[in-house]
């Protein structure tokens, strides 16, 4: 009979028998069937997989049966106009398998995402759509304003055995501007002594909502443009520009007439003139709703009205200055269901107090943008009165980086920036100053795009009660570690305020979401502002970035950059992730030691219990403790194995871990009597 071990020499029998195999029957050793297989009967050549499990086409038979991966996690999409940069993590279970590669599936849908197709083949995939190796991939030639859907599918080499499609996430994107197609062609339609009529089809692809064409004519005979011309350009045939601005389509058609208001500039009706004529570009600015003598009519232009049929709501999700906020469900007619927040106003409210409230859908109505949180509509002729918005399933980016500290790459990261920055952006170019802008009014959805909302200061009074506000001398509060000097001392509010603020967001993406400036005061905070103090680089945070947050941080506020730059910059060190690879070096402030926070003081730690809460790792406590380091001696003499060993697994935790030991050695070093 076959042994125990795992192996016998057949010299009794004739067969193996079951639970092992032997592939030549005449000779050779009986084998114990290898993990996820079996052998129900004696005599059998090899061992079939179980259920679920595979052995490739070219694995031999002694090698263990495997299974498919699970999906990909923790997908981000960062968005550039018309192209896209999709990074993922590996999936938790690789099947038993190491040959795991990604395919992305490309979908372009309806406005409504009720019906998709399989994208173009002029759709470029870079450095290839099927059988990636690496867990990023770059996607362009996308059509502007366009939803697509990208599945992000895990392969590896028993997939095809699988009578199941592969494990995939999907990730959902809105492509964003990209300049116009060329007009085609142009007709002359009639013509007179003093009058042109001319017509043209829009651009085969209008990229959004054309403001103006632009004509221009030349002189036949002449090569050289009167001075009165503005632009002065060389001879060549009538042409068409076009300038567009980011939204939902285009015209059916165009036609202009040059009649009367176009003054004759040289020569006669059969030599042709010289002139250039733009339409009015049509300009969309935000619109205050506190300017409107009927606050009602501000919502009625900007906020659509909901039947509360339509809303379901499901459970309480948080409480802001004027009622709760809950989770629930929309369906309008002829759409399909989505999650949706639903925010409401109290019983017993003044109408101060509703029109407060609605001011929030006025403002938020306004707006149209992939990285703005959107506004589905409100509901005011039922009670209780609600608005309604996208359901952001994340929640506050600060505390999502808290829980996934260490979790997400450098590229990751700044891509979030990036999504932060184009809304802010955007909000720049309606003429809109955030006056609130703080770490929680990020939002990010499933797909980790950052949002940018605008549910006012009360949600972040709601959030953080210890010390959160400012009471300027001029009045109002204000969330002092996110605002800029100026916006303090004198509540002037712009754009460059905007900069300053979200400066201080990036410092919080960076550092995880950590508290900006710790545990000081808010007039500790002003204070060292005032004597030039700025927040040293996060750990691992790569210079460039660092240099970035000071640039904002600049105290006059004509020197901070704009948002169009700071989009322009991101989007370069996105491209060019070698630049990302220089780590800040934290210098020492001579003049206010005690400000720089990022080196904790080790020698005022009494126990492991308090070294791990000052550096936020307070979560391994009992690791620590169970596996022997009780002390702080003993914790310095820890190596990466020791952190293994205890359950340390993420990368992040490890390096932030580590680089505090090495500190702490550092400073024992120096000071060897200072802790028992």
């Amino acid at each position: 009979m076959g042994s125990n071990s795992g192996s016998a020499t057949c010299q009794l029998c004739d067969s193996c028998p079951a639970g092992m195999f032997r592939a030549n029957q005449e000779v050779g050793v009986c084998s114990q069937c290898p993990s996820n297989s079996r052998s129900p009967a004696e005599a059998s050549p090899i061992c079939i997989c179980r259920t679920g499990y595979y052995r490739a086409d070219l694995d031999p038979p002694e090698v263990a049966c495997t299974s498919v991966p699970s999906g990909p996690r923790n997908v981000i999409s960062i968005v550039n106009e018309t192209s896209i940069i999709l990074e993922w993590h590996p999936p938790r279970e690789t099947g038993g398998r190491d040959d795991v590669t990604y395919n992305i599936v490309c979908k372009k849908c309806r406005a409504d995402r009720r019906g998709c197709s399989r994208c173009d083949d002029n759709v470029e995939f870079v450095p290839r759509q099927l059988g990636l190796t690496e867990t990023r991939v770059f996607i362009s030639s996308l059509w502007a304003h366009t939803p697509y859907t990208f599945d992000i599918q895990a392969i590896n080499g028993v997939s095809g055995k699988s009578p199941f499609p592969p494990q995939h996430v999907s990730v959902n994107i809105t492509t964003n501007q990209a300049a116009p197609s060329i007009v085609p062609i142009m007709h002359q339609v009639s013509a007179t002594m003093r009058s042109i009529t001319l017509s043209w089809p829009q651009p085969e692809q209008p990229n959004g909502i054309i403001l103006d064409y632009e004509i221009r004519y030349y002189e036949k005979v002449s090569r050289i443009c009167t001075p009165d011309v503005s632009s002065t350009v060389g001879s060549r045939p009538a042409a068409v520009s076009v300038t567009t601005i980011g939204g939902g389509g285009g015209r059916e058609g165009s036609e202009m007439e040059l009649r009367e208001q176009l003054p004759l500039i040289a020569g006669s009706a059969a030599a042709g003139v010289v002139f250039i004529v733009s339409l009015v570009a049509i300009s969309i600015i935000y619109i205050d709703p506190f300017t409107y003598e009927d606050p009602n009519e501000a919502v009625r232009e900007f906020a659509k009205e909901i039947d509360v049929s339509f809303v379901k709501i499901e459970e309480v999700i948080g409480a802001g200055e004027f009622g709760e906020v809950y989770k629930g469900r929309l369906k309008l007619p002829g759409k399909r269901e989505i999650y949706v927040a639903i925010k409401t106003l109290k019983a017993g409210y003044s109408e101060k107090q509703r029109r407060d409230f609605l001011s929030e859908a006025s403002i938020m109505g306004q707006f149209d943008h992939p990285n703005i949180i959107r506004l589905e509509g409100v509901v005011t002729k039922s009670r209780p009165v609600m608005i309604i918005t996208e359901f952001m399933e994340n929640g506050a980016l600060d505390s999502f980086l808290r829980q996934n500290d260490g979790q997400f790459t450098v590229i990751q990261l700044v891509g979030m920036l990036r999504g932060i920055a184009a809304g802010m952006k955007y909000l720049a170019e309606m003429n809109y100053v955030h006056r609130d802008l703080a770490a929680r009014n990020i939002l990010v959805n499933s797909n980790l795009v950052c949002k940018v909302s605008d549910f006012g200061l009360s949600r972040y009074l709601q959030d953080d009660t210890s010390d959160p506000t400012y009471t300027s001398s001029l009045g109002g509060k204000i969330p002092v570690r996110w605002t800029a000097p100026e916006a303090i001392a004198y509540r002037k509010f712009t754009s460059a305020s905007d900069v300053w603020s979200y400066g201080i967001v990036m410092w919080e993406v960076m550092s995880f979401g950590e508290r900006p400036y710790w545990d000081m005061s808010n007039q500790d905070v002003i204070n060292a502002i005032e004597q030039d103090y700025r927040l040293p680089p996060p750990m691992d945070c790569p210079a460039a970035l660092h240099q970035l947050m000071l640039d904002c941080w600049q105290k006059d506020r004509n020197t901070r950059p704009r948002f169009t730059e700071i989009v322009n910059t991101l989007d370069k060190m996105i491209r060019n992730p070698a630049s990302l690879k220089t780590v800040a070096t934290i210098t020492a402030v001579p003049s206010q030691p005690l400000l720089d926070r990022s080196i904790p003081d080790f020698t005022a730690f009494t126990s492991v219990d308090d070294w791990l809460n000052a550096i936020k790792m307070v979560q391994y406590r009992d690791s620590f403790l169970t596996a022997g380091f009780t002390s702080l001696q003993l914790v310095t003499q820890m190596s990466s194995e020791d952190l293994l060993r205890i359950g340390v697994t993420l990368a992040g935790h490890q390096k932030k871990i580590l680089n505090s030991v090495q500190s702490m050695r550092v400073q024992m070093s120096q000071s060897p009597t200072s802790m028992a």
